[in-house]
C-alpha cells in the first residue's frame, strides 16, 4: 500500500502550550484510521494541517500527487436561497442526474432535493454534505467529529457510506462504537506525539494497557535486583578478597535500567451522589400533545406529537430517539416544564426536581466568573446540607479541573471544558431527575466513557438524547421514539431498537448488513488460519449462549402472557435484558461467521 500522507517532524505551539513536538506518521491510501486523544491534544490541528488550513511551526506534511482529498464541512456551506440540488451541482460540478442518483444513497428524495438547504434539519444537512463529498470523487476523506448532532438513522447511513467507500479516511471521534465499526487502524495523538497502530481502537487500548503492565512488572524486577546488588556491595565493599566480585556487581548495577513508561494522562472518574430516596411513579403522562402555541392570536398551534401516554417508575433511564427535526428536543422541553403541553396531562412524582442540560447552553455561561466561583454558586443553590468547598473541588477534579485549572476564567475555556463545567455544576444540584440533550458533544473519548459509567450507576430518573450508541446503550433501559407525530415507548431496550432501525436503513438503501468491527471486502485485511480456527471455536460458544437466551426469552414471554394485565416489573426488565443480549449475540455470530466462511 503506497503512502499518501507523510508527516515528519511536526511542531505546533499555541502560545506557551506545545500541541505537537517532533510528531510523525505515515498513512496509506486505503487505511481507515480512527483518531483518538484528549481535547486539545492536536487531533483537529493535524486534520487542518493536512487540508492546508493551518501550517506547522516546523516539520512538513507531504501529500501524494494522486491524492484527492475531501472533508466533511462542519460550518454551514449553503447559500442563502440555495436548494439542495443547486448546492450539490455547485459543489460537485456534476450533472443533475448524477447528483440525484447519489442523493438516493442518503435517502434524499426528489422533494428534499427541491427544498432550500438551510431549511433542512441538521441530520439531513449532514446527508447533503456527505453526498457532496462523493460527487467530488475523492480518494481520501477527513472527518472531524462527523457524528456530532446526528440522529441515529443518519449515523447508520454514514457508517454504510464509509464501509462501501473504496478509498481511505481519517475519522476523529469520541464514539468507540462508531470507530470500531468503521476504522481498521488507530492513531493516538497524545503528549505531543502521534502513534499509529494496525488494529481497531479497543485492540489498541488493550495493547497499550498490556504494554504498560509488562513494563511495570519488568521495572519492579529491576528495582528488586538493584536493591539486592546494592545490599551485597554495601556488605562486602571493605573486604579485599571480594573486590573483584564487588566490581563485577557494580557493572551489573550500571546495566540495570528501568523501562520508561509514558505517564498516564489524568484518569477521569465521575462519581454521582445518590439522588433518590423514594420509589413509585417517576413520570405519568396521559393523552399529551406537544408543540408550540399559535404564533398569532386565534391561530393554530404548531403540533409536534399527540396522544402520548406512558407511566415510568422512579429510577428509569430512558433514551429519547428519533430523526432530527421530529421533536426530541420539544419533548424534553415539555417534560422539563419549559413548554406547556398543548393538551393532556403530565405529572412528575412527589418532590421530583428536574436538572436539564441542553444543546448550546454551555455558550451562555458567565465569562467573568472563574470555574471555582461558578461551581460554588451552583453548590450554594442546591437544597439539603451545605456542600463543602472541598467536595466542590473534588467533583471539579473528576471533570479535570484540578489545581490552578479551577481559577481559570470561563471566557478562556474551550467548548469541551465548558461542557464539562456545565455537567459538573448540574451534578452539584442533587437532582432526582436529569434531562440531558446531547451531553457528549465536545467531550473527549475518556470523558464520555467515564460519564457513561457514572450515569449507569445514577439512581435517579434520567431522560437522555445522544447520537453516541455506546454511551446510550450502557445507560438506557427503555426507549421513547419521537416520530411522525407520535412518541412511543419501546419496552425491549436500546440494542433491539438500533437493530430494527439498522434493518430499515438497509432495506431502504439496499446496503449490506453492518457487522461491528467489519470493513468492506475491498480493503479488508487478510484473515489468518489461526483467526479462522479461533472464530470456529468461539462461534460454538455463541450458539450455545443464543440457545439458552432464546429458551429463557420463551419462558418469560409465556409467564407474562398468562397475566397480561398484571404488572410484573422484574420479569419485564429481565425480558428486556434477554432481548438485548440476544441481539448482541446475533451480531457477534454474524461477525464470526464472516471470518469462518471467508
Amino acid at each position: 500500500m503506497r503512502t499518501v500522507i507523510q508527516a515528519s517532524g511536526l511542531h505546533k505551539h499555541y502560545g506557551p502550550k506545545a500541541i505537537l513536538e517532533d510528531a510523525e506518521v505515515a498513512i496509506g491510501e486505503h487505511q481507515r484510521v480512527g483518531v483518538i486523544g484528549r481535547n486539545g491534544a492536536g487531533k483537529s490541528t493535524f486534520c487542518k494541517m493536512i487540508l492546508g488550513e493551518e501550517e506547522p511551526d516546523a516539520g512538513s506534511i507531504k501529500l501524494h500527487a494522486d491524492l484527492r482529498l475531501a472533508y466533511l464541512e462542519q460550518k454551514d456551506p449553503f447559500g442563502e436561497n440555495e436548494t439542495v440540488l443547486q448546492f450539490l451541482v455547485r459543489k460537485g460540478t456534476a450533472p443533475e442526474w448524477r447528483c440525484g442518483e447519489l442523493a438516493g444513497r442518503f435517502l434524499l428524495n426528489q422533494a428534499l432535493l427541491s427544498r432550500r438547504a438551510l431549511d433542512l434539519s441538521g441530520g439531513f444537512q449532514t446527508r447533503v454534505r456527505l453526498c457532496s463529498m462523493l460527487l467530488s470523487e475523492p480518494t481520501f476523506l477527513i472527518l472531524d467529529e462527523p457524528t456530532n448532532y446526528l440522529d441515529l438513522k443518519t449515523l447508520l447511513l454514514l457508517e454504510q457510506f464509509l464501509l462501501t467507500f473504496t478509498g481511505g479516511y481519517l475519522v476523529v471521534s469520541h464514539d468507540r462504537e462508531f470507530l470500531m465499526r468503521t476504522c481498521t487502524d488507530t492513531l493516538e495523538v497524545a503528549r505531543g506525539k502521534m502513534t499509529i497502530y494496525p488494529g481497531r481502537v479497543t485492540q489498541y487500548l488493550n495493547y497499550q494497557a498490556a504494554r504498560r503492565e509488562q513494563a511495570q512488572k519488568l521495572n519492579t524486577e529491576v528495582r528488586e535486583k538493584r536493591a539486592e546488588l546494592e545490599d551485597w556491595i554495601a556488605r562486602n565493599k571493605a573486604t579485599a578478597s571480594k573486590a573483584t566480585q564487588a566490581e563485577s556487581r557494580r557493572k551489573q548495577l550500571e546495566k540495570l535500567i528501568e523501562t520508561e513508561i509514558d505517564q498516564d494522562e489524568a484518569l477521569i472518574e465521575i462519581r454521582l451522589p445518590n439522588a433518590e430516596t423514594r420509589s413509585g411513579t417517576g413520570l405519568l403522562v396521559q393523552a399529551m400533545a406537544i408543540g408550540y402555541p399559535p404564533a398569532t392570536p386565534g391561530g393554530q398551534p404548531n403540533q409536534i406529537a399527540t396522544d402520548i401516554t406512558f407511566d415510568l417508575d422512579r429510577g428509569s433511564h430512558v433514551a429519547v430517539v428519533g430523526d432530527n427535526g421530529q421533536g426530541k428536543s420539544t419533548f424534553l422541553k415539555t417534560i422539563a416544564g419549559a413548554l406547556a403541553p398543548l393538551s393532556g396531562t403530565l405529572k412528575w412524582g412527589y418532590e421530583m426536581r428536574i436538572g436539564t442540560y441542553a444543546q448550546h447552553v454551555f455558550q451562555q455561561l458567565p465569562d467573568s466568573q472563574t470555574v471555582r466561583q461558578w461551581l460554588e454558586k451552583q453548590a450554594a443553590a442546591a437544597p439539603g446540607p451545605m456542600i463543602k468547598t472541598q467536595e466542590v473541588l473534588d467533583l471539579a477534579g473528576t471533570f479535570l479541573f484540578r489545581g490552578t485549572e479551577v481559577d481559570k476564567h470561563i471566557r478562556v475555556l474551550s467548548g469541551g471544558e465548558r461542557s464539562r463545567l456545565l455537567l459538573c455544576g448540574l451534578l452539584l444540584g442533587r437532582y432526582p431527575a436529569l434531562l440531558l440533550d446531547e451531553p457528549t458533544n465536545h467531550l473527549d473519548f475518556e470523558t464520555v466513557e467515564a460519564l457513561a459509567d457514572a450515569l449507569k450507576a445514577y439512581n435517579g430518573t434520567l431522560f437522555l438524547v445522544s447520537h453516541d450508541r455506546t454511551f446510550v446503550e450502557r445507560i438506557a433501559t427503555q426507549v421513547i421514539e419521537v416520530k411522525e407525530g407520535r412518541a412511543t415507548l419501546f419496552p425491549d431496550g436500546y440494542a433491539a431498537y438500533c437493530w430494527r432501525l439498522e434493518a430499515e436503513a438497509r432495506a431502504e438503501t439496499g446496503a449490506p448488513a453492518i457487522v461491528p468491527g467489519s470493513a468492506s471486502k475491498e480493503v479488508a485485511k487478510p484473515v489468518s488460519a489461526q483467526d479462522t480456527r479461533d472464530a470456529g471455536k468461539r462461534i460454538k460458544g455463541v450458539e450455545r449462549d443464543l440457545k439458552k437466551m432464546d429458551e429463557r426469552k420463551k419462558q418469560l414471554e409465556a409467564l407474562l402472557s398468562k397475566n397480561p394485565t398484571s404488572y410484573q416489573p422484574a420479569e419485564t426488565t429481565e425480558l428486556q435484558e434477554v432481548q438485548a443480549k440476544i441481539a448482541e449475540l446475533e451480531e457477534t455470530w454474524l461477525g464470526l461467521s464472516e471470518i469462518v466462511n471467508g
